[in-house]
């Protein structure tokens, strides 16, 4: 298991964005040698983890609990098979492309070592945008993405340090529960009868679906 690449991204004046500014960071490009990594701060006031890399949106993007994002190279093979068409790494505007890691049946609270000193938690799956879907040029492509599933994961900054593309990746702990990136991602979006079983995740949980699931479990029972 390692990083193919890690990438980042400028701002960028696109026509399919709602920032108010019509600024995206979601166009990223691998980079050579080392990257900083380290927690950003909260959501609302803080961007990218990574050293270098735009968040233009900070209403929906960045923030400790979306510090990074990841996206298994094989998904982006799959989706080349299924397109008849080619993505480069960071095509999804995820920060890290990896190989050999299973980054959407990743589960909640997952910790990840990257390189000698890096450590990254799972916390979610990313759920699609207008802004993602104008930067793929699919039509249709949130509807596409998110019946897929195939979401990669957002990960907070535990140990922060240096990362660069070949680093390898490894699992330095893997909780008991079995609610992945995945399961998170459809029970935030089409299937929300899971969202009572995202609480096995306890703590290491996004914030947002933390508040979904009890706001469910209120309602609805769980």
């Amino acid at each position: 298991m390692r990083l193919l690449s890690v990438n980042v991204g400028r701002p960028k004046t696109v026509p399919y964005t709602d920032q108010p500014e019509g600024l995206t960071g979601i166009d990223k490009r691998p980079v050579a040698g080392p990257v900083r990594v380290a927690a950003p701060g909260p959501k609302g006031a803080a961007g990218s983890g990574l050293a270098g890399d735009a968040v233009c949106d900070l209403r929906h993007h960045g923030g400790n609990d979306q510090a990074v994002y990841a996206v298994a190279r094989e998904d982006l093979d799959d989706w080349e098979r299924e397109l008849e068409r080619t993505f480069a790494n960071g095509a999804f505007g995820e920060n890290l492309t990896t190989t050999g890691v299973d980054v959407s049946g990743a589960r909640i609270g997952e910790r990840w070592r990257i390189g000698p000193e890096v450590v990254l938690e799972v916390t979610a799956g990313r759920i699609p945008c207008l802004t993602f879907q104008g930067h793929v040029g699919e039509k249709g492509w949130v509807r596409r993405f998110t019946r897929k599933a195939a979401s990669g994961a957002y990960l907070r900054v535990i140990v922060p340090g240096e990362i660069r593309a070949g680093d390898t990746v490894e699992i330095v702990h893997l909780p008991v529960h079995e609610v992945t990136a995945r399961m998170e991602f459809q029970a935030t979006t089409t299937h929300r009868e899971l969202l009572p079983r995202l609480l096995a995740a306890g703590a290491a949980l996004h914030p947002e679906s933390m508040a979904a699931a009890r706001k469910y479990v209120e309602k609805y029972g769980g």
